[in-house]
């Protein structure tokens, strides 16, 4: 039978089922978005359970891919976490020092965000994530015909006319009203597990049907000896000691305590702040509604939830130490940074208080100078007086008269020839 894509959400939802009202009008209202996030995940299921044969195997597999291919968006966010609680001292100093003025409280916070080059908003982001993974997982289980096998909604209707003349007990499929089935518009109405039910049915009492279908997947849900079908509470209302009632109800308790144990890693690395205690409060509810939804959803939903809080506490728990010492590291480097630059600091500020302390010597020695020249001029003028210069000096002409010009030169010589 020809497959049609997409599979779209029906306009009116009936008392206690899903309606198999479908129209492309209605697909590009409600379910676009919806439907196109469940396409890439159900090829992905497909994949694994394809080898290896196993629902269970297929779910544990598809966490491991969607942790990998998220690890990368995860380390930046845990990296950020990780920088912002070690510094929570210096946040709580800047919280109780500015209690009573929120802006510079702000302010001050955002100066040191920015000296440590730390986004307080980069890890939120990553954190909503695994929802609409975990909301098109849903899907994937809930309706596996249309969402999984991603066949039409003619194909639902035909499984479930030919599961009718077969004479299979309906009640757990097909929405009963005064003991007929409800149909409208000409589909018959299915409960909320109806498709998952229908799958299981034909493939443990009718797989030949389902190779009347092309692209029709008799998908085997046993696991561990546990029906992956089945919902725990379901186990509960039906309770007996056996493994497959047991092995069900253990389910949601280990997605319930594994939650708890990737919440209380989560905690012990997150700032200790006034904004993470209130968030860790909140944190602490999360196991109980992890173990609410597991009890509720098909057992499968539980599998993917103990499988994906069993890696990440193991993820968390390596990611912490890595940057943890990476980070003391880096910290340890920009301080030997800051220590050797102090040193130059002072070491600078060292020799210009020498410069300084030897500017006055300098200029006293100027001043000897000038005073040592002064004086090296007076002597010299003093011995100039002496010299034979004086002797021709007729006024202001030191040589009038010649250097030799004596006046009682010719006196000396008639003295000397006088008898």
């Amino acid at each position: 039978m020809e497959r049609k894509y997409p599979y779209s959400v029906p306009s009116e939802k009936p008392e206690g089922g899903v309606s198999l009202d479908l129209n492309l009008e209605d697909f590009f209202m409600f379910s676009t978005i919806g439907y196109i996030i469940c396409i890439p995940f159900a090829w992905l299921v497909r994949l694994f359970y394809n080898l290896t044969g196993s629902y269970g195997v297929a779910i544990i597999l598809f966490t491991v891919a969607i942790k990998l291919i998220m690890l990368p968006f995860q380390m930046k966010s845990k990296k950020s976490m990780i920088r912002m609680s070690r510094m929570s001292g210096r946040m709580q100093e800047i919280q109780k020092k500015y209690a009573n003025n929120q802006a510079k409280m702000g302010e001050e916070m955002q100066k040191l965000y920015a000296e440590e080059g730390v986004n307080p908003m980069s890890g939120c982001l990553w954190s909503f994530l695994p929802l609409p993974i975990l909301i098109a997982l849903y899907s994937i289980l809930r309706q596996p015909i249309t969402h999984f096998m991603l066949l039409s909604s003619e194909v639902v209707q035909k499984m479930v006319d030919a599961v009718t003349a077969a004479g299979v007990d309906m009640t757990s499929i097909v929405q009963f009203r005064d003991g007929a089935a409800v149909v409208k518009d000409g589909v018959t109405q299915l409960l909320p597990s109806g498709q998952i039910n229908l799958v299981n049915t034909i493939a443990t009492q009718m797989p030949e049907l389902g190779n009347t279908v092309e692209g029709w997947i008799n998908v085997n849900y046993n696991f561990l000896g546990l029906n992956m079908a089945e919902t725990p509470w379901d186990a509960v209302k039906s309770f007996s000691f056996s493994w497959a009632v047991i092995g069900l109800i253990l389910i949601p308790i280990l997605a319930g305590a594994s939650q708890l144990l990737v919440t209380k890693i989560t905690m012990s690395q997150q700032p200790k702040t006034d904004a993470a205690a209130s968030t860790n409060r909140m944190m602490m509810w999360m196991p109980l509604f992890s173990v609410y939804i597991a009890f509720t959803m098909p057992s499968a939903l539980g599998v993917y939830w103990i499988a994906q809080s069993a890696i990440m506490a193991v993820q968390e728990y390596l990611m912490g130490k890595f940057f943890n010492k990476r980070l003391e590291e880096e910290e340890n480097a920009r301080y030997e940074a800051r220590q050797a630059d102090r040193k130059r600091r002072m070491e600078e500020a060292k020799v210009m208080q020498e410069q300084q302390r030897q500017q006055p010597a300098q200029k006293q020695t100027l001043k000897e100078k000038r005073r040592a020249a002064q004086e090296a001029k007076a002597e010299k003028a003093k011995r100039a007086g002496s010299s034979t210069t004086e002797a021709g000096r007729i006024g202001d002409r030191p040589y009038a008269r010649g250097r030799a010009y004596k006046a009682d030169r010719y006196d000396e010589k008639k003295s000397e020839e006088a008898p």
